[in-house]
């Protein structure tokens, strides 16, 4: 895809006060949607908001593969700063509008245009419903934090351990957010499955070393690990679409893949491995050693990046916009997804309906699958977990 148009926007009632942020994403004649994001985020300024909206439709462009991008927003303010007319000089602007900025730097161009109000109402209506919803995320989030939840993932965690696990609808019942499994929802009609295969082993798998964001190649091992997996895809057969992290290490684990299956492979941004930061490269040990404070208290808190890093709940969030992108295109379809451990987790994650403690206490081995669903009307469950047993 070489064009599209983005239109964001953000809003604070109160300001501060409850805010959410808006995103859409045309195609070049601004005749088809391609993306929607839209996200409550707690107490914060409408010029934050509108930051985290501009943000949302340059992931969103670069998850769709756009080159060229068109910016629209009513926001002076985020349009001569992003513009290189006005300085950023608010504290709590200046990381948001350096990640807005690295963000655009991988777009062969990006415009940035003001508009009235009126002519950007998609997005603010996105932003009001985001706002709309902050009852309900706060239910959620404490719904999340309950013990009953976490009860919930302590259980399959001990059962995967083990090797496969197929979970009981009733396991992904036991929470009150979205991950009902569709037995005891009555959703109705084919979900989309994603099959959520990790990629094969690199030499820093072998040392047992924080990898997120470089990029070693498979090992010989590796190799042949995401041939097996090829071969057993290719043996189930109906699988419409693969898509992967671009790191190195899920490409060549998604090519063996689209080979064996005679499927072209797509790459999306929002799968790749969180960013480690300071310790990428680092052993447990290591990293510890290095930041003993700030990695104990990273252990139990998603909200937390690493050194230079990315927290789990960033993850989270460009994971859930891959997510809702491939139900929207894939409806009722078979789709491999070749990742990561933190990304295929947030996924199992998602479908469960369950907090973050499930992040700590799953374990996936090197190239194993897992298998979850969702449905368009928002139920969804998990078939399957860490199944090695075609290596």
């Amino acid at each position: 895809m070489d064009m599209v148009i983005v239109e964001a926007d953000g809003g604070s009632r109160g300001n501060p006060g409850p805010a959410g942020y808006g995103a859409v994403v045309w195609d070049a004649d601004r005749a088809r949607v391609l993306a929607e994001r839209k996200e409550f985020l707690g107490v914060a300024t409408n010029n934050v908001a509108e930051y985290r909206g501009l943000i949302a439709g340059l992931e969103a462009s670069a998850e769709l593969g756009a080159r060229e991008v068109a910016v629209r927003m009513d926001s002076k303010l985020v349009v001569e700063q992003m513009s290189g007319r006005w300085k950023v000089k608010h504290e709590a602007m200046i990381p948001l509008a350096d990640r807005a900025r690295r963000l655009v730097a991988g777009f062969d161009r990006v415009s940035f245009t003001w508009i009235p109000r009126k002519e950007n109402s998609h997005a603010d209506r996105l932003a009001n419903e985001a706002m709309d919803d902050a009852d309900t995320v706060a239910e959620v989030r404490s719904a999340l934090t309950a013990p009953a939840g976490t009860a919930a993932v302590g259980e399959i965690s001990a059962a995967v351990a083990g090797g496969v696990v197929e979970v009981p609808e009733a396991v992904a019942a036991t929470t009150p957010v979205t991950g009902y499994a569709p037995g005891w929802t009555g959703a109705v009609g084919r979900p989309t499955r994603l099959l959520l295969l990790r990629h094969g082993q690199t030499e820093l798998s072998v040392q047992r070393r924080y990898s997120g964001r470089g990029n070693p190649p498979l090992t010989e091992l590796g190799r042949e690990q995401a041939a097996k997996a090829a071969a057993m895809l290719a043996r189930k057969g109906g699988i419409e679409a693969i898509v992967c992290s671009p790191l190195s290490r899920a490409r060549e684990t998604a090519a063996a893949a689209g080979q064996a299956l005679g499927l072209p492979v797509r790459e999306l941004p929002g799968l790749t491995e969180t960013d480690f930061g300071a310790w990428e490269g680092m052993t447990f040990q290591e990293a510890r050693d290095h930041d003993p404070e700030l990695h104990a208290r990273w252990l139990g808190d998603p909200s937390l990046p690493a050194p230079g890093g990315e927290s789990f709940d960033q993850v989270r969030e460009r994971v859930e916009a891959v997510r809702r992108d491939l139900v929207a295109m894939y409806p009722g379809a078979n789709v491999l997804v070749v990742s990561h451990v933190t990304p295929i987790k947030t996924l199992l994650q998602l479908a469960l309906g369950v907090g973050p403690s499930l992040l700590y206490r799953l374990h996936l081995d090197l190239a194993s699958l897992s298998v979850a669903e969702f449905y368009s009307d928002g139920g969804s469950s998990v078939r399957l977990v860490n199944d090695t047993s075609y290596l």
